[in-house]
């Protein structure tokens, strides 16, 4: 009872590609590369996040690094004439030089637009977590999320949110449904997601099950 598994972690390999993908076989690298790849998405999640970047996958040759950013407001980040992706390439090169031992690996960037932002768990839990933050009503903002899904083509989605809820004194855990949700379901196309939502009386966790 209760033994739960990333539905993402649960699909790799099947469905789902790796977020890092490394062409390389030195041993030792590897946990500078895993620790890397962490602080690299982490500081381009913070850095972008007016773009809403709601994925960002690694790949790593010899001395080459991809980072291939998948963002709903790709125009955002590209700048006008590309200057803004310039910036963030300098940027990210400078950062790279204080974690690698390779310094000298080629940086390429790619951005991938999010044709439809209500069918990526991230957006829709980013979303759903701001309002909460503005102090927006949380059932209205949790339904107005899942129906965006539903309009966007999901065929389910399950939103669940725990903490003091509209400020309440003890915590508690709130969950939503519409649709289906086949979690066991290996070959049924399930994204997962996670964000916090810092409120006034504290954080309150949201999680989100869609499924495409």
């Amino acid at each position: 009872m209760g033994q739960k598994v990333n539905p993402k972690g649960l699909r790799i390999g099947v469905i789902y590609n790796w977020n890092s993908r490394w062409y390389f076989s030195n041993k030792k690298s590897y946990r500078e590369s895993l620790e890397s790849d962490i602080k690299i998405r982490k500081i381009l999640f913070e850095k972008l996040s007016f773009a809403a970047v709601t994925q960002v996958d690694i790949e790593r040759a010899i001395n080459k690094i991809t980072l291939i950013i998948y963002a709903v407001k790709p125009g955002m980040i590209i700048g006008r004439g590309g200057k803004g992706l310039e910036d963030i390439k300098g940027y990210i090169k400078d950062y790279i030089k204080g974690l690698e031992k390779n310094k000298d690996a080629k940086l390429d960037i790619k951005i991938e637009p999010v044709k439809k932002p209500y069918l990526s768990a991230y957006y829709v839990g980013q979303t759903v977590a701001e309002k909460l933050v503005r102090g927006f009503p949380h059932r209205s903002t949790v339904h107005n999320a899942m129906n965006r899904v539903m309009e966007s083509g999901g065929k389910g989605v399950k939103i669940q949110l725990g903490g003091r809820i509209n400020g309440a004194e003890i915590s508690r855990r709130e969950k939503y449904f519409q649709g289906t949700i086949p979690t066991s379901t290996i070959r049924e196309e399930v994204d997962f997601a996670r964000y916090p939502a810092l409120t006034r009386s504290g954080y309150i966790g949201v999680k989100v099950w869609l499924c495409k």
